[in-house]
């Protein structure tokens, strides 16, 4: 299992007039966790695009809320990968606040898509080996 951590201060324009971040920026703090682990993997996206010409598509979503964070609150997004990625990627996904409690988690599915031709594609070889490595060295 390799994992995968950032943490960022909650922004006033995330929230509601409650202080209460607002459901649909917990899918943004997933992708900030998951850019996070293509940036530690040494592979970032725009890499990935330009050097392979491959996208990373979402393919599926899955959320679950279980605390609200709040304006003020530093949060820690972290995206955890158990296995090497072939057609596709799950990436299991969790946000914590500052008190290390839960506020949401899930799984994202990603895709690999030919950017040229926008046909489905494997995972890139020299992704597939980075993965690996990271996932044998944990």
């Amino acid at each position: 299992m390799a994992t995968f951590k950032t943490s960022f201060p909650v922004r006033y324009y995330e929230t509601d007039q409650m202080g209460i971040v607002h459901h649909s920026n917990y899918i943004r703090y997933f992708e900030i966790a998951r850019d996070e682990m293509l940036v530690q993997l040494g592979f970032p996206i725009q890499r990935c695009e330009q050097e392979l010409g491959v996208q990373i598509p979402i393919v599926s979503v899955e959320c679950h809320y279980h605390h609200p964070a709040h304006m003020g609150d530093v949060l820690t997004a972290v995206a955890t990968v158990d296995k090497v990625p072939m057609a596709k990627l799950p990436v299991k996904q969790a946000v914590y606040n500052q008190d290390g409690v839960l506020c949401a988690d899930g799984v994202v599915t990603l895709g690999f898509i030919n950017k040229t031709t926008f046909r489905p594609t494997r995972c890139p070889e020299p992704m597939v080996a980075l993965f690996e490595e990271h996932l044998n060295d944990r």
